[in-house]
Formats: C-alpha cells, structure tokens, sequence
C-alpha cells in the first residue's frame, strides 16, 4: 500500500470516527444548555477548546503562523462559527437533540454541495447526485416527515436549519485553510476569533453565581464537548476539508444524524424509533455514493 493510499485511508477513519463523536454532541449540548445562558456556555467551551488545542500545536511544533492571505477567510471562519454555535446551543435547548442532529447534519452537505455548484458553476456526478437524494431520503425518513411535516418548522428546529447553512458557509472558508499555513494553525486562530466575538455577550455575574453550582455531569460533558468534539474531531474535519474539499468532507456529515438520533436515546432517554436506524443506514449510503469513484 502507497504512503498515500494509506493517509487517504486514515484520513477516512479519522473523520467517520469524528463523525460518531458529533453525533455524541448532540445529546451532551442537551444536557450543558440546562446549566447556563447561550454566551457563557459558548465562552467556556472555546475556552476550553483553545487552551487544550494551543498545547498541542506545540507539541507538534507546528507553526502558529497563518499568511496574510487567508487572515480574511479565517476571520469570516471564525465569525460563522460563533454564529453557528449560538444557533447550535438555542436549537438543543429548545428542541430535541435528536431532531436537532438529524436537520442539521443532512442539510449541511447539501447546502454544502449547492454553494459548491454556485460558486464553481458545478455539476454534481451522477454519483454525487445519487448520494445527494439519499441524503435527502434519509433526512425524510429520520425525521418521519410523511406523518410528522410541521415538526420541522416547531421550536428549535429553525434554529438548526439556520445553522446548517452556517456550517456550510463556514466549511467553504476552513478548505481553503491548507493554502494559507498549517491547517490546525488555522483552526486555533478560527476559534480565538470566535471567543473575541463573543465575549462583550459574556454575563460575569452569571459566572460567579453559577460556577460554584456546576457538577461533575456539566465538567465532563463540558470537557467532552470542547476538547474531543472540537478540539480533535472538528480540527480533523477541518484538515479533511483541506484535502478531500469542503463538498466531499462534509459528505461524511450524513453519518452523524444516527450516531445523534442513538445517543439521545441512550443518554437523554429520546425515543428511537425503527425508520432511525432506517435513516441512518440510507445516510450511510449516500456517504458512499458521493465518494464511490
């Protein structure tokens, strides 16, 4: 097997594993958007995911340094992601995490894909369009549309519609990141960016009159959420964008809808139902027909 084979390989595994733990976030944001208000809770997890990415590049001793170039797209980067994670938290906390993690994670490559075809004036595959209507097959199925239409449009789920087509905005930027210095790099900055923008929001009474409350369920969701969902799952999203393109990356973004609608089940107590494990096997499907060469 070729170096490269290998690594493109291990990217692949990287980023399904990824995936899961996006899924598993779901659930947890659930149960963190109970403790604290939208910014605060925010602030603490870019907090958290900076000071445990930061060690990491200098271990690696990668270089921090991001060329003049891409400062626009990291700052549009990094402001997309603070909206996404204001529409992320209000979604979870007014509407199922499941639902949530289904709505978002099939319109994302679709919105992906159609940004895509707008700015290149592409035409998907034959392929590429087959694994897009499976996507969106599943995303039907997930979400039991034949009998439950209005459910899309109920609290909560505007939000997540809305942070859908800001995560796909926002991957636009992140593929860009490899032309303009280390990838991680990129993402360190993408998320300081993120946390100046949300910190005239952050309430300090609230901190010191909550903080003392916090137990060991909020730290360890907390510490889940930011250094292994962002921190290593995002970042590896990130870099896979780099290489595979924003369009093919989030490809895999169909993966996560299961691993949601399963880990509301298992943690938070949300009914899974028969056409979720349906869903999830057509999401699966559709990953392999956007990337089956």
């Amino acid at each position: 097997m070729s170096d490269k084979s290998f690594s493109q390989k291990f990217l692949v595994a990287g980023i399904v594993v990824s995936m899961f733990l996006w899924g598993v976030s779901w659930p947890s944001g659930k149960v963190l958007a109970s403790y604290c208000s939208p910014f605060n809770f925010i602030i603490y997890r870019f907090f958290v995911v900076i000071s445990t990415l930061l060690p990491i590049l200098l271990f690696l001793k990668i270089p921090l340094k991001v060329k003049k170039a891409g400062i626009p797209a990291m700052i549009a980067a990094g402001l997309l992601m603070a909206a996404y994670s204001y529409f992320f938290y209000m979604g979870v906390k007014n509407g199922a995490a499941g639902a949530g993690g289904v709505l978002v994670t099939i319109l994302n490559p679709i919105m992906a894909y159609s940004i895509g075809i707008i700015l290149q004036r592409k035409i998907p595959s034959r392929n590429e369009s087959l694994g897009l209507l499976l996507g969106i097959a599943a995303g039907c199925v997930l979400l039991k549309i034949w009998s439950n239409t209005g459910s899309i449009f109920e609290s909560g789920n505007l939000y997540f519609l809305s942070a859908a087509f800001l995560w796909a905005a926002m991957s636009k930027f992140t593929s860009t990141a490899a032309k303009h210095g280390s990838s991680m790099s990129f993402s360190l900055w993408q998320y300081l960016i993120t946390l100046l923008c949300l910190l005239p929001a952050f309430n300090f009474s609230e901190l010191i009159s909550t903080v003392p409350t916090f137990d060991k369920t909020f730290w360890l969701n907390l510490l889940f959420s930011s250094a292994i969902v962002t921190t290593l799952a995002t970042t590896l999203y990130f870099y896979a964008t780099t290489k595979l393109g924003a369009e093919k990356a989030s490809s895999y973004i169909f993966l996560v809808p299961f691993a949601a609608a399963l880990s509301s089940w298992l943690f938070i107590g949300e009914t899974i139902h028969a056409h979720t494990i349906v869903g999830g096997l057509i999401g699966i499907a559709a990953v392999y027909m956007i990337n089956k060469k």
